[in-house]
């Protein structure tokens, strides 16, 4: 694909989810294998990253002209996490406007004159940038798309897009399967977004989809965020359907040296707080519950998620964002959102923390006193969870996250659910017993515990590179770079 010591331009979506694999992915492409990197986005994402970046990084940052404003968002909205959910969509559609844009820098790299950073041999973009096949070919080069999700949840979220509807109108059957995915078994209607769902197969959102998809096998190649080993299905599905090659090169793992903040916020909860509040617990006895930079919960799911962890004695830390009701800058607003005097008890008993927007999420799983993740299975919080040996409670919200969900439970074995999407009724109780039942001394338990260390296992072993011995995602790597 592009020799080492080559030119790579990279370019994410203008999402926290994206761009920050797409780092990882650059600076393993920089550090280990010495390529050049540039990498573009609008304007304040490469304002933040420039404020992140250590001085000892070569990557260069590109500003790709974006006016939110032109296209009905709120001003400055450059990032899924600076929108309420139901803007979301805008910017994905707002994005095909880059084009012209994007083509304007590749050809001002391509002749650019001073040499320091040598003729752009590959572009590796973003699963919705695939319109940027056509311009890298038309400039010679060669060109790959990144899935940062895994390998069976990008075969999942591909073939439900081009199957849509997925559910037959006017009728009560809620089981289907995929055509062309027999391997994926049965799917529940609960397990899809509230788009795909919804999508009737000619609506807006169907006819983005299959346009964004269709310009993506154009492309040379896929490289995704997963681990061989344990993704064989999503892989070979990928294969089989694209006819082209696939590397899977995670997990992909941010070094804390280039780490803002997912939120892009202020943290409120240092990494030295939280691992100081960490140490006084026992082995195994917290519960991490973090739904994401881009996701919440309803404020009667969060009520019931308070009243769950107030009757339960496992001590938790508790990222919160603003309820699906508010606004996603609200203050919080505790005597509205939590149960009365719920933060004075949590905070007299000494056993939770509630955290606004953002938490050390990788300095919280790595610690001995974590016992479990109720997450939204975002594949990003999916990795940082498995390759740190903790297994995870379900709560899917939107997008592939259901497809993570169902692989975690059925193939992985390290993932029990306790509720999907943010209109579902959840019952405090239902909540303790699946907290219980992972977090507990049961068989259950055990045997959870006992495949999410396999997992670290196979994780760590991936990404070995030491001594002659190469793991299947470094070769994975070499074989992208050499292709």
């Amino acid at each position: 694909m592009a020799q080492n010591k080559e030119h790579i331009v990279m370019f994410p979506f203008m999402a926290q989810g994206h761009i920050i694999p797409f780092l990882a992915l650059a600076q393993l492409l920089e550090q280990k294998k010495g390529c050049t990197i540039t990498l573009i986005n609008t304007p304040l994402n490469i304002k933040k990253l420039r404020s992140s970046f250590p001085p000892s990084s070569s990557i260069r940052l590109l500003e790709i002209p974006f006016k939110s404003s032109d296209h009905g968002l709120p001003p400055d909205a450059e990032n899924t996490n600076a929108l309420n959910p139901h803007l979301i969509f805008k910017l994905f559609q707002a994005s095909l406007s880059l084009k012209p844009s994007f083509k304007h820098l590749m050809h001002n790299l391509v002749h650019e004159r001073n040499g320091q950073h040598g003729r752009p041999a590959c572009i590796i973009a973003d699963i919705f940038f695939g319109w940027t096949t056509e311009i890298a070919h038309e400039l010679g080069m060669r060109h790959a798309v990144f899935s940062m999700v895994g390998g069976f949840g990008t075969a999942c979220y591909y073939s439900s897009c081009l199957h849509l509807p997925l559910l037959k109108a006017k009728s009560d059957e809620t089981e289907f399967t995929l055509p062309d995915f027999p391997e994926a078994n049965k799917f529940h209607s609960s397990q899809l977004s509230e788009s795909l769902r919804a999508s009737n197969g000619t609506d807006t959102f169907a006819l983005y989809m299959k346009k964004v998809l269709t310009e993506c096998v154009k492309t040379n190649g896929f490289i995704i965020n997963t681990v061989e080993e344990l993704d064989r299905i999503g892989t070979m599905y990928l294969r089989k359907t694209f006819n082209m090659p696939v590397w899977a090169v995670g997990p992909l793992l941010l070094s804390s040296e280039n780490g803002t903040n997912r939120a892009g916020k202020e943290a409120k909860l240092t990494p030295k707080a939280c691992k100081n509040w960490l140490d006084a617990k026992t082995p195994n006895s917290v519960l991490y519950i973090s739904f994401g930079s881009q996701n919440t919960i309803s404020k009667s799911q969060m009520m019931q998620l308070a009243m769950a962890l107030e009757a339960s004695s496992k001590n938790f830390i508790w990222v919160v964002r603003p309820p699906l009701e508010y606004d996603i800058d609200s203050e919080f607003k505790e005597d509205e959102w939590l149960p009365d005097g719920f933060m004075q008890r949590i905070k007299t008993q000494n056993k939770g923390l509630i955290v606004e927007k953002w938490a050390p999420q990788v300095e919280i799983l790595s610690h001995k006193a974590t016992s479990a993740f109720l997450s939204h299975c975002g594949w990003n919080s999916v990795v940082e969870s498995l390759i740190h040996g903790v297994p995870l409670i379900g709560w899917p919200m939107a997008s592939e996250q259901f497809f993570n969900a169902k692989y975690l439970v059925e193939q992985v074995g390290v993932c029990v659910e306790v509720a999907r999407g943010k209109s579902c009724e959840v019952r405090h109780e239902d909540i303790v017993s699946k907290m219980e039942l992972v977090m507990n001394e049961t068989e259950k338990a055990n045997q959870m515990r006992r495949k999410a260390c396999e997992a670290k296992e196979i994780f760590k072993d991936a990404i070995k590179d030491e001594d002659g011995y190469k793991g299947s995602s470094i070769k994975a790597l070499e074989d992208f770079l050499t292709a």
